[in-house]
C-alpha cells in the first residue's frame, strides 16, 4: 500500500512537471497565433505549420515524460518496496523469511544489507531463545533444589535444636551423677579410714588377747607351784604325824598342828586344784577368743583392702564422670553452635530460594519476549533437539564437627548477599524455628 502511495506522489509529481511544460507550450502556441493574425497568410501558413509541429513535439514530450516517470518510478519503488517489506517482516517479529537480495546497484547493496541484518538478528535471537531456554530450566532446577534444601536444612534444624534438649539434659544428669559419684568417693574414704582405726583397734584387741594368754598361762604355772607347795606339805605334814605317833605322849601337841597343817595344805591343793581348772577354762576360752579376734583382724583386714579399692573404682568413676561431664558440655557447646550455624544457613538458603525464584520469573519474562520473534522451524527443531544441560556441582568434603567452631566463626564474619528483587520479602518471613 505504501509503494502504491509513493508511486502516486511521484507521478504526481511528473505529471505537474509535464503540466507546466504542456502550459508554457499552449502559451506559446496562443502567442503565435495572435502573431500570426497580423502577419500576411503565407507567413500565416508557416506559422500554423510551426504550431503543429510544436503541438507534436510537446505531445511527444508529454509521453515521453509519462513513460520516463513511469519507468522511473518502478525502478524506485520496487527495490524501495522489497526494502520496506523487509524491514516490516523484520520489525513484526518474523525472523523465518528468506528474502531475494540479488540486485545490483545502491538498492541491491541496501537489500544484501537488509538480509545480512536479518541474518545477524536471526543469529542472535536463536542464541539468546537457547540461552534463555537453558536459563529457565537451571533457575527451576536451581529454585527446586533450593527449596528442598530448605525443608531439609528446617528438619536438620529442629533435630539438632531437639538433640541439644536431649544433650541439655543429658549434661544435668551427667553431673548429678558426677556428683554422686563425689559424695560416694568422700563416704568412701571416711569409711576406709573407719575400717583402718577398726582394723587397728582389732589388732590391739589381738595383741590384748594375746597378753591375757600369756598372763592366764603364767597364773597357771604359778598355781602350778602352789598345787606343788601343798602337795609337799600334806607330805611333810603325814610324816610329822608319823615321827609324832613314835613320840607317843610328848608328840601329841605336834601331831594336833601337823593335823592342821595337813588340813590345811589339803585344801589349799583342793583351791588350786579348782582355780587351775577355772583358769584352763579361762585359757581356753581365751585361746578360742583370741583365734576369733585373729580372724576378725584378717577380716578387717579384708574390709579395709576391700574398702581400699572401692574407694579407689569409686575414684576412676568420679574422675571419669567429670571427664564425661566436660566432654558432654563440648558436645552440647558443639550442637550449640552448629544449631547456629544450621539457622544462618537456613537463612542463606530461604534467601537463596528466592533469589532463584526472582530469576526464574526474570527467565521467564525474557522467555516471553523472545518468544515473539518467530524462527525457522529447522532452528526450532535443533533447539529443542538439544536441551540444556545443567552445570555439574561440585562435590563438597563433609569436614569433621572439630572445627565447628571455625565454621560458625567464618559464618558469623560473612556477611550474607543481598537477595534480589523479591527476595526481602521472602526472607521477612522466616522465623527462627
Amino acid at each position: 500500500m505504501r509503494n502504491w502511495k509513493i508511486s502516486a506522489r511521484l507521478g504526481a509529481a511528473f505529471g505537474i512537471v509535464l503540466l507546466l511544460m504542456a502550459t508554457g507550450l499552449v502559451i506559446g502556441i496562443a502567442g503565435l497565433q495572435d502573431i500570426a493574425a497580423g502577419v500576411a497568410p503565407e507567413l500565416a501558413w508557416r506559422i500554423g505549420s510551426a504550431q503543429k509541429l510544436m503541438a507534436g513535439f510537446g505531445l511527444a514530450a508529454l509521453l515521453a515524460g509519462v513513460g520516463c516517470s513511469v519507468w522511473l518510478a518502478r525502478s524506485i519503488m520496487q527495490p524501495l518496496g522489497e526494502a520496506i517489506f523487509i524491514a516490516e517482516t523484520v520489525a513484526s517479529g518474523d525472523l523465518s523469511k528468506e528474502f531475494e537480495t540479488e540486485r545490483g546497484g545502491d538498492f541491491g547493496r541496501l537489500l544484501r544489507g537488509m538480509g545480512e541484518m536479518e541474518d545477524t538478528l536471526t543469529d542472535v535471537v536463536t542464541r539468546i531463545k537457547a540461552s534463555t531456554d537453558s536459563i529457565v530450566v537451571a533457575s527451576g532446577q536451581i529454585a527446586a533444589g533450593n527449596q528442598e534444601l530448605s525443608s531439609r536444612t528446617e528438619e536438620q534444624a529442629s533435630s539438632l535444636e531437639q538433640t541439644a534438649a536431649s544433650m541439655e539434659e543429658l549434661t544435668s544428669t551427667v553431673k548429678q551423677n558426677a556428683d554422686n559419684a563425689r559424695q560416694a568417693n568422700q563416704l568412701a574414704l571416711s569409711a576406709s579410714e573407719v575400717a583402718v582405726k577398726g582394723g587397728s583397734v582389732v589388732g590391739q584387741v589381738v595383741d590384748t588377747m594375746a597378753s591375757i594368754n600369756a598372763s592366764s598361762r603364767k597364773i597357771v604355772d604359778i598355781i602350778g607351784v602352789i598345787d606343788g607347795i601343798a602337795f609337799q606339805t600334806n607330805i611333810l605334814a603325814l610324816n610329822a604325824a608319823v615321827e609324832a605317833a613314835r613320840a607317843g605322849e610328848q608328840g601329841r601337841g605336834f601331831a594336833v598342828v601337823a593335823s592342821e597343817v595337813r588340813s590345811l595344805a589339803q585344801r589349799s591343793a583342793a583351791a588350786a586344784k579348782e582355780i587351775k581348772g577355772l583358769i584352763d577354762d579361762s585359757v581356753g576360752k581365751v585361746d578360742v577368743g583370741s583365734a576369733l579376734v585373729g580372724e576378725a583382724g584378717k577380716t578387717m583386714e579384708e574390709i579395709v583392702s576391700g574398702v581400699k579399692r572401692v574407694t579407689d573404682i569409686i575414684g576412676e568413676i568420679t574422675a571419669a564422670s567429670h571427664e564425661q561431664a566436660q566432654g558432654i558440655e563440648q558436645v552440647n557447646q558443639a550442637i550449640a553452635q552448629m544449631d547456629q550455624v544450621t539457622q544462618q544457613n537456613a537463612a542463606l538458603v530461604e534467601e537463596a530460594a528466592a533469589a532463584a525464584q526472582s530469576l526464574q520469573q526474570q527467565a521467564d519474562s525474557l522467555s516471553q519476549v523472545v518468544a515473539t520473534f518467530k524462527l525457522d522451524d529447522d532452528e526450532e527443531d535443533g533447539l529443542a533437539a538439544a536441551p540444556p544441560r545443567p552445570a555439574p556441582v561440585q562435590a563438597r568434603v563433609v569436614q569433621p564437627m572439630q572445627p565447628a567452631r571455625r565454621a560458625l566463626a567464618a559464618a558469623t564474619q560473612r556477611k550474607p548477599a543481598a537477595a534480589i528483587a523479591g527476595a526481602s520479602a521472602v526472607s521477612g518471613d522466616w522465623e527462627t524455628f
